[in-house]
């Protein structure tokens, strides 16, 4: 195989927003020595991920490495369910991407599954956590779907998405009792909120 690809999600579980699907192609012989600390999102602090998605798009303009990221609406979540939104997110991240399916071998992060013209795939639990292009798939879609976030808490100001970026948090289902859905909730997943 003379390319990798890296697939993970972001906001999965999350209340409100939309999801975001990762994914970054790189040589099969990539030096991850130009891009320090890529780890799984979670692990890594904001102030690192963001270091981490900026040397990213450094590395795409010169070439090293292409990445894209799919933001799935809390509509079509709601309409088609987020297994749907995460599988139409990949499709869109790998349109983006071309890769070759004869030359290109996928790995992807927990239950999560390409395309099977994609024959050379591969499914790893807790893949963000041992293999480096899944962990920066999911620091490119989290540090996305975070940035939206916060722009969407300048039209919602009253839920703090800005804070907890629409996951369940207890300030989070607070806002929800006190003001209602806003027009970016999942209202699938907050039958139980209010």
């Amino acid at each position: 195989m003379q390319f990798v690809v890296g697939i993970d999600e972001a906001g999965r579980g999350a209340l409100a927003g939309p999801v975001a699907v990762g994914a970054v192609l790189v040589p099969a012989q990539f030096d991850w020595g130009m891009i320090p600390g890529v780890r799984d999102s979670k692990v890594v602090s904001p102030a690192k991920r963001d270091t981490i998605f900026e040397r990213a798009r450094e590395l795409e303009k010169d070439g090293s490495l292409v990445y894209a990221v799919a933001l799935v609406s809390e509509k079509v979540i709601d309409r088609k369910g987020i297994t749907f939104a995460v599988r139409s997110g990949i499709e869109q991240c790998l349109r983006t991407l071309e890769p070759d399916p004869h030359d290109t071998f996928i790995k992807l992060d927990g239950l999560l599954k390409a395309p099977d013209i994609f024959v050379n795939q591969q499914t790893i639990v807790k893949g963000d956590a041992t293999e480096l292009e899944i962990g920066l798939a999911s620091i490119m879609a989290k540090v996305t779907r975070d940035r939206r976030m916060v722009r969407l808490a300048r039209k919602y100001p009253e839920y703090g998405f800005e804070i907890h970026k629409g996951y369940g948090t207890l300030h989070h289902r607070k806002n929800i009792l006190k003001n209602g859905l806003s027009g970016i909730h999942r209202t699938t997943f907050c039958r139980t909120c209010q």
